[in-house]
């Protein structure tokens, strides 16, 4: 079952990104194939849990993949499937405009 999207498209972005570490996640898979450890050593703060709903989330929208390896104990990675990737150039434009925020406000 297909989800109902709004009619905005910056309403879609939004609802697809706007959690703060669903962006984070995107930033570091943006590299290239992550484990979930390595996720979460990067993102810092953000408690197992979270993560693994965010992760989930991800998936289920079509934002990235997720491969599980048949091993004890299990290894999963997780990888930006091609609508992933094609955030990049909004990532890329909160990265510039940050750093603009930063050198005027530190």
């Amino acid at each position: 079952m297909a989800k109902e999207l709004p009619a905005c498209p910056v309403e879609t972005t939004l609802m697809l990104i706007s959690d703060r570490w669903k962006v984070l996640i995107l930033r570091d898979l943006m590299e290239g194939t992550r484990r979930f450890g390595q996720l979460k050593k990067s993102i810092g703060t953000v408690s197992q849990k979270v993560l693994t709903a965010n992760l989930r989330e991800m998936e289920a929208d079509g934002l990235l993949s997720r491969r599980v390896y048949p091993e004890v104990p299990p290894r999963v990675e997780y990888t930006l499937t091609e609508t992933g990737y094609s955030l990049k150039p909004v990532l890329d434009a909160m990265t510039e405009w940050g750093t603009g925020y930063q050198s005027k406000h530190v």
